[in-house]
């Protein structure tokens, strides 16, 4: 089989890492094709700096359980090396697994049969709920066998929708809620208007069993977040938290002359992790849903004084509450020391209690949020479109600065010029092209949408060219060894690659500076 080897050149700030590893090695990918039904399921004991097959989720099982151990799915490949950029044409064997680079490296699989797994969480020593995102179902694992299905939502899982995140109540079990952010599906628009959906949300309770890959049978606000609650054999529906943007089919002829007749249906930047923080808040993160409104730091609107799609915007109502960290409490209502609080509500309305809502904003996607067990901060990784994929330490009220801006300010030239030059210039939205980006650090800036107590940071890391980036886990005690405590993991994979990695990141004494 015969692939590309490219190399990256990386950025990263002045703060927060001191050094970066990796382990360059080539992976299996048998099973690595997006389109395939079953994914392997495996655990990666730990003892030494390592390197992994990876996909969607890492989590990181060194948890009050006991469990010493890394867990990933496998989703999608990518083969990466990194010095200053080239590109080869290299042929490699397939391999039967994992390559490993330290002899005290173990790996076993622990679980098998389950149809791409996306995330999980541990509900006893050796127990947990395993999720699958084509088929909505959640799934009790047990001592490494599939027990029962404790739950089977309708989702549609075309693209990247389906069943995307869960979270444990921090009292589980003595609070048995269980939180899980999912799309769920509608009957489809008819052909002759396909541009408006049949339903603007799904029912409560949600519809379980029959699941779709119609990229068109989503309502408007088919991304959800809702609490279940686990009675020991089953989850049960208890409340929805909150409903977010699915549907997009943006090629419509309203608003006008927007250029985006040609604009494909997508399913894409949905985000879906969830993550109760030690401040036992729930933070969510939907990526951008292809919206290009003043979260996506466009003030009027990709084609100003339009609005940005045919549902309205380009103010965060509810149809636009897109590209963002929310932070919640259990219960789904809003803290009300959120950094944005006392400015929604003088804005007041829809618009308003949205964004109290908001904890960051100016993302683009991320498949992974990790609080840092030692500094209490959070940390995400943000998927580039082509270029600038970055790592953050997220403050309250940060602007991440898409679309504005991706990978440092600073080298905001070379951003525009890889997007523009070299992979289609889209942008994935044919409404706001990346000839539109700025062309100095400073034009840049000046653009940016910010909230009052808003603030744009650059980020911790980047890496010049694309590599997709996914889960993120911080590594907590010394269960892999002393040298691991507080370390941060970040895996990356794409399909038109071949292999995985796993990156290790080492932070500064003060985990910020």
């Amino acid at each position: 089989m015969t692939h590309q080897r490219y190399s990256c050149d990386n950025s990263r700030r002045q703060t927060g890492l001191t050094s970066f590893q990796i382990r360059n090695r080539k992976l299996d990918t048998s099973v690595l094709r997006k389109s395939n039904l079953r994914f392997g399921f495996r655990f990666f004991e730990m003892q030494d700096s390592s390197n992994f097959k990876f996909g969607w989720e890492v989590s990181m099982t060194i948890s009050k359980f006991k469990i010493t151990t890394l867990t990933i799915f496998v989703a999608a490949a990518m083969f990466l090396t990194l010095s200053h950029w080239r590109t080869d044409s290299v042929i490699h064997a397939q391999a039967p697994g994992p390559s490993m680079l330290v002899s005290n490296l173990a790996v076993r699989t622990v679980v098998s049969g389950a149809n791409q797994p996306t995330s999980m969480a541990f509900i006893g020593p050796n127990e947990f709920f395993l999720l699958e995102k084509p088929t909505g179902r959640v799934l009790r694992v047990v001592n490494g066998q599939i027990q029962s299905i404790v739950l089977d939502l309708a989702v549609n899982f075309a693209s990247e929708r389906g069943l995307l995140g869960i979270a444990l109540h921090p009292n589980f079990p003595a609070n048995p809620g269980v939180y899980l952010y999912w799309t769920c599906s509608a009957p489809a628009p008819p052909a002759a208007n396909p541009f408006f959906p049949t339903q603007q949300q799904c029912s409560d309770p949600p519809q379980l069993g029959t699941d779709t890959n119609n990229i068109l049978a989503v309502p408007l606000l088919g991304n959800r977040v809702d609490r279940f609650v686990w009675n020991g054999s089953t989850l049960t529906f208890d409340r929805n938290l909150i409903k977010l943007h699915a549907f997009q089919n943006d090629g419509a002829p309203v608003p006008p002359g927007q250029g985006d007749a040609a604009q494909p249906a997508q399913g894409n930047h949905n985000g879906g992790v969830l993550r109760f923080g030690p401040d036992g808040k729930l933070y969510i993160i939907i990526g951008d849903n292809g919206r290009r409104g003043q979260l996506q730091n466009l003030v009027n609107g990709p084609t100003p004084p339009q609005p940005d799609d045919q549902f309205g915007g380009p103010a965060p109502d509810n149809n636009h509450l897109t590209g963002v960290i929310l932070r919640l409490n259990d219960d789904g209502s809003t803290p009300t020391n959120n950094p944005f609080f006392s400015a929604g509500a003088a804005i007041g309305g829809e618009v308003g209690a949205n964004i109290q809502k908001i904890f960051a904003y100016g993302v683009r996607n991320s498949f992974g949020l990790a609080f840092d067990p030692i500094s209490g901060d959070l940390w995400t990784e943000e998927n580039g479109d082509d270029a600038f994929d970055e790592i953050n330490r997220v403050e309250p009220g940060m602007n991440g600065g898409w679309v504005q801006i991706m990978g440092p300010v600073s080298r905001i030239s070379q951003f525009k010029n890889i997007e523009v030059t070299m992979f289609g210039g889209t942008l994935q939205q044919l409404r706001w092209p990346p000839t539109n980006i700025a062309d100095t650090p400073a034009e840049a800036i000046s653009r940016l949408v910010l909230i009052p107590g808003a603030h744009y940071s650059n980020p911790e890391f980047s890496w010049k060219f694309a590599v997709a980036p996914a889960g993120i886990g911080f590594v907590k005690g010394r269960a892999l060894g002393p040298q691991y405590e507080g370390d941060l993991f970040v895996g990356a994979a794409r399909t038109t690659l071949a292999g995985g990695y796993l990156f290790h990141f080492q932070i500064t004494g003060n985990r910020k500076k």
